[in-house]
């Protein structure tokens, strides 16, 4: 997936409000390798969730920071 398809699916998925975990799925066209697993109220919440997971370095947490920037965690 090249780096400009890449933020623009990035950007494309972080929530208004609240944070998105979202997976990478590597056999998936390289405009649609992210996908939304789950939105969630709080961060931790978020974070526990992508602890959970199997191989939790194939997920990342999206969400707004407080000047409206596109953060990823």
């Amino acid at each position: 997936m090249t780096e400009d398809i890449f933020e623009k699916e990035k950007i494309r998925l972080t929530p208004e409000e609240g944070f998105d975990l979202v997976g990478i799925d590597y056999f998936a066209d390289s405009d649609n390798q992210l996908y939304l697993v789950d939105h969630f109220e709080m961060y931790q919440d978020a974070l526990n969730a992508k602890k959970e997971r199997k191989n939790s370095e194939d997920y990342f947490i999206l969400y707004r920071g407080a000047g409206g920037e596109y953060l990823c965690r």
